[in-house]
């Protein structure tokens, strides 16, 4: 690909530049079209304009995933800066103080928190960011009583309003050789009441007349899994979240198959560029869980 305009240099397009980096992030047009609240067609056309406008093939597109080229990803970092400096021209020297407090439950951030920040943070570096990590029912309540801007959450049946991003298979993972002892209860992790999840595995069990006892309780969706990969328990988990020495289990101990988690984005930001934020954030997760399942099949 060669740029033969030879004339008066014409500037880009900064609806493609901004298109391009989200896509860059995301790994994926759909992704990005969705945090750009467009679709992925156009999406398709702005970044082939670019491409187009630099002499540069900026992307590389397999049926699986998108991926940067190496000029793509030489053009990334002036990218970010062009677009800050833009906002910084549109803002002169007065810095706009913005701010987004955003609260997600253990389970609908598994363990990409950091690095969905980070590209909510790299898109608006103007933002600053609070969260809040809690249940669910305790972050809807923050969110009810104005304490957040917005709360990802897994979805309680029954609530109006909210918009689903995803639904999300749960099953029981222990270590490959986790045995159930003969004649006693389920030895079983999970995070502390209330939780939807733990409702949501204890209410199958109950159902399904398995006895069970919690032998750890609390501390994060990341010491759960530890207490799985220890040995101590059999745990209710996504697959995105499991390292590879713990499988699923439940049809090998006979466990009641548990209901798909719905994830949900709840919000009230009236802000337009802080509402590009929420759904960049929202984007973010959705790619994440994609590419996570993807390579699940994989394997």
């Amino acid at each position: 690909m060669t740029n033969e305009n030879h004339g008066l240099v014409r500037p880009l397009d900064l609806d493609a530049v901004q298109a391009f980096v989200l896509v860059a992030d995301l790994s994926s047009f759909t992704r990005a079209a969705e945090a750009l609240d467009t679709t992925q067609s156009a999406v398709s056309l702005k970044l082939k304009r670019l491409e187009e406008r630099l002499g540069r093939r900026l992307l590389e597109r397999t049926p699986r995933r998108v991926r940067l080229s190496q000029e793509g990803a030489a053009f990334l970092h002036a990218a970010r800066d062009l677009l800050e400096a833009h906002e910084r021209a549109l803002h002169g020297h007065v810095e706009e103080r913005r701010s987004l407090r955003v609260g997600i439950s253990d389970q609908s951030a598994g363990t990409e928190l950091p690095n969905l920040l980070a590209k909510v943070g790299a898109y608006d570096r103007s933002l600053r960011i609070e969260v809040r990590i809690g249940s669910s029912a305790s972050l809807i309540a923050a969110f009810d009583n104005g304490e957040l801007d917005a709360a990802i959450v897994c979805g309680a049946d029954g609530r109006p309003g909210g918009e689903l991003l995803f639904t999300e298979p749960y099953t029981w993972y222990a270590l490959p050789n986790w045995q159930q002892p003969a004649g006693e209860p389920l030895r079983l992790a999970a995070l502390a009441a209330p939780c939807a999840v733990r409702a949501m595995a204890l209410k199958a069990l109950d159902d399904a007349g398995v006895a069970w006892t919690e032998v750890f309780v609390g501390g994060g969706l990341p010491a759960v899994v530890a207490a799985a990969c220890a040995g101590l328990a059999v745990a209710p988990l996504p697959r995105r979240v499991c390292p590879p020495s713990i499988v699923d289990v439940g049809e090998a101990l006979g466990l009641p198959r548990l209901p798909l988690t719905r994830i949900v984005l709840h919000q009230r930001v009236g802000d337009p560029r802080t509402r590009e934020a929420v759904r960049v954030l929202a984007a973010a997760l959705k790619a994440s869980v994609a590419a996570t399942a993807s390579l699940a099949a994989r394997t």
